[in-house]
């Protein structure tokens, strides 16, 4: 059992199954964990499940929020959790000093915070280590979407996806697979041409209305309103939209509701469809970034070795 984060206090606040396969490699790599949001029996041997965010704040060294973070008002995705947790200006200032957050997207308020309590703030959900395996299952999930929903095969079926990043890529290359005929609709020309090396139609937003009176299928991965009711109102009524993007999503779902058109918003979906592959990713690359950001803070936990813990 490696020791490598022996004698450092690591908050979890919230989460799913994905962070409990994260929260069995801490504990493993001999880290302190307080637990908040999650009942005792969910929680690992080793780690403590406290009643409270202030609680498990107190003097860590290491604060973890799940993928989603947090809303405005500071409410914390628990889904195990009894009532909800809020994330609170109280609880990051008992923290220890110079601590670590790691948040998969922070709003202002907690940007802010950082600054004025002087911690390290890190955004982890565009870290290609995280995003792309993610993409895999993102992509996975939205195909068995499309798949219920749907009374016709994905093979040479007509989709549209919107935007060309991690995400739109592994779907695009998945749906190809699967014998769709796919068009990529993004307004970057080397995602484009990337798109076009791949086999698929590459189109601009201003053929969007034409496509969606075409296609089957839109996966949206784009989290701005793109499908809004004035491009809707010329897509046919056989069209099924999944929309991949945070939410609330770049999709009109009123007006799609209005026009016939069945809409669906599916964000997050790794914890969803395969939490234990999510959980196994996190558990890969969450400890690797917790000992390189703590090594930038203390000189003496470096190369995988932690002197706190009695190394010479």
């Amino acid at each position: 059992m490696s020791s490598v984060l022996s004698g450092v206090k690591i908050a979890v606040l919230g989460g799913d199954d994905r962070e409990l396969i994260l929260i069995s490699e801490l504990v493993k790599m001999g880290a302190t964990i307080a637990v908040a949001g999650f009942p005792r029996e969910k929680v690992v041997q080793g780690a403590f499940a406290v009643n409270s965010v202030e609680k498990a704040c107190k003097e860590a060294e290491v604060v973890i929020l799940p993928l989603p973070g947090t809303d405005a008002e500071g409410r914390i995705r628990a889904v195990y959790a009894e009532e909800s947790l809020f994330l609170t200006e109280k609880a990051i200032a008992s923290m220890a000093n110079n601590a670590l957050v790691l948040i998969g997207s922070a709003r202002q308020y907690l940007q802010d915070w950082a600054v004025l309590h002087s911690f390290a703030l890190v955004e982890t959900i565009e870290l290609d280590e995280i995003a792309i395996p993610n993409s895999i299952s993102t992509a996975e999930g939205a195909i068995q979407i499309a798949m219920e929903n749907s009374r016709i095969t994905l093979h040479d079926s007509r989709v549209c996806i919107i935007g060309f990043g991690r995400v739109g890529i592994t779907l695009a290359r998945t749906l190809k697979a699967l014998g769709a005929n796919v068009c990529v609709t993004a307004r970057n020309r080397g995602q484009l041409a990337r798109a076009a090396e791949m086999g698929c139609i590459k189109t601009g937003y201003d053929e969007l209305p034409g496509i969606l009176n075409e296609v089957d299928f839109v996966f949206n991965t784009v989290p701005a309103m793109i499908l809004n009711r004035d491009l809707l109102k010329h897509a046919n009524h056989e069209l099924i939209i999944i929309d991949l993007a945070s939410q609330p999503g770049g999709t009109d779902f009123e007006a799609a509701s209005l026009y016939g058109i069945k809409a669906i918003l599916a964000p997050g979906l790794p914890g969803k469809v395969a939490p234990d592959s999510a959980g196994r990713i996190l558990a890969q690359v969450i400890p690797n970034l917790i000992i390189d950001e703590l090594s930038k803070l203390d000189k003496n936990l470096l190369f995988g070795y932690n002197q706190r813990a009695g190394g010479e």
